[in-house]
């Protein structure tokens, strides 16, 4: 049951090749004074002249002291095991976020407002990703790549906060552009579920989107799409942060959902289309459509425990009886004979 034990720190592992080098060493040095008492004469008369030098303890102490720091040296390599087990079905994923940043995000609809509700939603679907990959572009009147496809889901979420509809002055909302550059970004890996998401109010929609997304099906790729607002409509507060834009006529320019094309486009695409509302039920959607891109069974190890302790107990029991193992024969226990010639 090797597989569900490791080192937290298996680097310090390498310290026992200090270990190692203290035997050779100790060995060299046993036979080098053993060399040198041949030198002043026999070497059982010798040991009737030193009947308290023990032989034995001086190898036994040693051998206590190297077993001793091998546990040490184990301890702090911090070795763990596994609390809980599961085998899940579940293979990595990639998943590209097309992002709507076109001034129409800004309406507060929903809360806080549409874009910084899609940033909470994809933020949450990171939090929940192992080992899959996932890329970003933004997009408006134009596509651009925020960031490649990557599994640092650090990065991601940074690129993500970072995004905001000033990244792009022509606005508008081209998904067909915006789904194209998504199905470019993907790796050559061969049996990867492969998604993209497209968030948007599908506000003054351009046009060629349902193509792209047919496209993009018959390519591997399944799309969904994320329709964040209300049917009913909300104003667009202005980008300066006071009052709200209005059009030519000075009236104040009202943003509804086009939910009807937002369904038409995850339909082409071999996808869903998931309503954002004030509540978690979109969260779970997006993740109970992406459980079904993962293949491939694994087994999950979590919880890992540490068990260093065990092995600082047992070195510092090594230690506690080296200490008590004296070089020289006890004096008094020298009468006392285990065995009888």
């Amino acid at each position: 049951m090797l597989e569900n034990f490791r080192f937290e720190s298996p680097e310090y592992l390498w310290l026992l090749v200090v270990v190692a080098a203290l035997a050779v060493i100790r060995f060299i040095t046993y036979y080098s004074q053993r060399k040198r008492l041949k030198k002043f004469g026999d070497p059982e008369l010798i040991r009737q002249l030193m009947p308290d030098v023990s032989r034995w303890r001086p190898i036994a102490k040693f051998c206590l002291l190297e077993l001793a720091l091998v546990f040490i040296i184990l301890m702090i390599a911090r070795p763990q095991e596994a609390g809980s087990i599961s085998s899940e079905q579940r293979r990595g994923i990639e998943t590209v976020i097309c992002m709507d940043v076109s001034n129409s995000m800004r309406a507060r609809d929903v809360n806080p407002d549409r874009l910084q509700r899609a940033k909470m939603l994809i933020e949450n679907m990171i939090e929940r990703f192992s080992n899959d990959k996932i890329g970003i572009i933004v997009f408006a009147g134009d596509a651009f790549l925020q960031m490649p496809i990557t599994s640092d889901y650090v990065s991601a979420k940074m690129f993500l906060d970072n995004i905001d509809p000033s990244m792009i002055r022509n606005q508008g909302t081209d998904i067909a552009a915006a789904i194209t550059m998504a199905g470019q970004c993907f790796t050559q890996e061969e049996e990867v579920g492969k998604a993209i998401i497209v968030i948007t109010d599908g506000e003054d929609h351009e046009g060629g989107a349902t193509e792209a997304a047919k496209g993009a099906k018959e390519s591997g790729k399944s799309v969904y799409v994320l329709g964040i607002g209300s049917t009913k409509g909300a104003p667009i507060p202005s980008p300066e942060g006071h009052g709200y834009m209005t059009d030519n006529h000075g009236e104040t320019v009202m943003s509804r959902l086009n939910d009807q094309m937002c369904r038409e486009i995850a339909q082409a695409g071999g996808g869903a289309f998931i309503h954002v509302e004030n509540n978690s039920s979109a969260q779970r959607q997006l993740e109970d459509e992406l459980d079904k891109l993962q293949k491939g069974e694994t087994t999950i190890y979590s919880d890992f425990e540490d068990h260093f302790q065990i092995f600082g107990f047992v070195a510092l029991l090594l230690i506690i009886i080296e200490i008590c193992i004296l070089d020289r024969k006890n004096p008094l226990l020298k009468n006392v004979k285990l065995f009888k010639k």
